[in-house]
C-alpha cells in the first residue's frame, strides 16, 4: 500500500461475499476475477455447548478456498456486530489473529460505526468516534508486533463531514503511512445532503494529503456515477447488496436461497456496477455544508459536555479501554466539573 500511485486512476469494485465455502458462489467470484471482501463475521464459528449461542473462534480453514481469487481483503464487521450482538463478540487480539492468518490484500481496523440504528444521538456519535480512534491505534500497534502492518488499512468514522476530518487528524501518521483509509458508516447514508455520501467524500478530498486514497464501505450502486468525479481519490468500493435481490427472488419463487441463485445475482450486479462506472459523470449539486452543533450555555449541560469530552480523550489516549462503558461515570464526572466551575 506504499507503492507510488498510478497517474490514471479508476475506482475498483470489490465483491462482498457472505462466505468462502467451496461451491458455485465462490467459483463464480473466481471466474469474474473481481477482488473480494470478506467479513470477520463470515469466518466466525459459534457454539451452543453452554445452552446459548456464543462466539467460538475462527473458521481459518475456509481461507484455503480463497487461494485462487484475484485478491481477498478483510473487514472487521463493525455494523453487523453492533446490530446483531450489541458489540464485537471477539476481542481485538482475536481479530488480529485472524488478520495474521492469511495474506490479505488489506485488512481493516476495528471501528465503531455511527449509523442511526447504532448511535442515536450526537454524544453517542462522538463517543464512538473516540473508540474508533483508539481501536485504530491498538490495531496498528498489534500489527507491528505481528508483522502485518504493511497491509493494515485504518478506518475513520463520522456522521458529519468534519467528524471524519477529526478522526483522520487523530490518525494522520497512520493514514499517511498506509496511503489508503477506509471510510465507515457509508452503506445507509443518502447520496446527497449536508450529511450525504458526496458531502463526506468532497470534504475528505479537500482535507486529506493528495496521495491518500479512500475505500468506501457498502456504497450504493446509484452513487457510482457521482463518485467517478473523485476517481483520483477513491481507490475502491464494496457491496453485498446483490444478496438482497437474491433473497427476494428465492422468497417469491418459494425456494431456498441457494448459492446458484446468489451467484447469478452477483454476476449481474458486478456487470451493472461496471456499466455505472462508465456512465457520464453526474454533477454534484450545490448544498449547504453541515455545521457544528451550537454551543451549550447552561452551566450543568456544559459540564456534561466537558465530562464526555474528557472521557473521550482518555479513551483516545488509552487510559480507558476503547470498549469500556462510560455512561455510569458521566454525571459524577460532570458534577465534579460543575462544582469546580461554580467555586472558581
Amino acid at each position: 500500500m506504499n507503492d507510488p500511485l498510478p497517474k490514471k486512476r479508476s475506482i475498483t469494485v470489490m465483491v462482498g461475499l457472505p462466505h468462502l465455502a467451496a461451491g458455485k458462489l465462490l467459483e463464480r467470484a473466481r471466474r469474474l476475477e473481481q477482488p473480494v471482501l470478506i467479513s470477520a463475521n463470515a469466518l466466525s464459528r459459534w457454539s451452543k455447548k453452554r445452552g446459548w449461542r456464543e462466539w467460538a473462534g475462527w473458521r481459518i480453514s475456509a481461507l484455503d478456498n480463497a487461494a485462487s481469487l484475484q485478491s481477498l481483503s478483510l473487514d472487521s464487521a463493525g455494523f453487523s456486530a453492533m446490530v446483531t450482538y450489541g458489540g464485537y463478540p471477539w476481542t481485538l487480539d482475536d481479530y488480529i489473529g485472524l488478520a495474521a492468518a492469511y495474506p490479505f490484500h488489506w485488512w481493516a481496523s476495528l471501528d465503531y460505526c455511527v449509523e442511526h440504528q447504532v448511535a442515536g444521538d450526537r454524544d453517542e456519535v462522538l463517543d464512538r468516534i473516540s473508540r474508533t480512534i483508539r481501536a485504530n491505534i491498538e490495531c496498528r500497534l498489534r500489527a507491528e508486533d505481528q508483522g502485518i502492518l504493511a497491509n493494515f488499512m485504518p478506518v475513520i468514522q463520522g456522521r458529519l463531514p468534519f467528524d471524519y476530518e477529526r478522526c483522520a487528524d487523530a490518525l494522520s501518521g497512520t493514514i499517511e503511512r498506509a496511503g489508503l483509509v477506509g471510510v465507515g458508516s457509508m452503506c445507509r447514508r443518502p447520496i446527497h445532503g449536508p450529511e450525504g455520501l458526496m458531502a463526506v467524500v468532497d470534504h475528505l478530498d479537500r482535507v486529506l494529503p493528495p496521495r491518500v486514497r479512500l475505500h468506501l464501505f457498502g456504497v450504493k450502486g446509484e452513487a457510482i456515477p457521482y463518485l467517478t468525479v473523485f476517481a483520483h481519490r477513491i481507490a475502491s468500493i464494496d457491496s453485498q447488496a446483490y444478496g438482497v435481490a437474491a433473497r427476494n427472488e428465492a422468497r417469491h419463487g418459494g425456494r431456498l436461497k441457494s448459492d446458484a441463485i446468489v451467484a447469478d445475482h452477483m454476476e449481474r450486479w458486478v456487470h451493472a456496477q461496471h456499466a455505472r462506472l462508465h456512465q457520464p459523470r453526474r454533477q454534484l449539486p450545490v448544498q449547504a455544508p453541515a455545521t457544528e452543533p451550537a454551543r451549550v450555555d447552561d452551566p450543568w449541560e456544559a459540564a456534561i459536555v466537558e465530562a464526555r469530552q474528557q472521557i473521550r480523550e482518555l479513551i483516545e489516549s488509552g487510559d480507558l479501554d476503547h470498549d469500556e462503558t462510560t455512561a455510569p461515570w458521566i454525571e459524577q464526572w460532570a458534577a465534579d466539573i460543575y462544582r469546580e466551575r461554580m467555586t472558581a
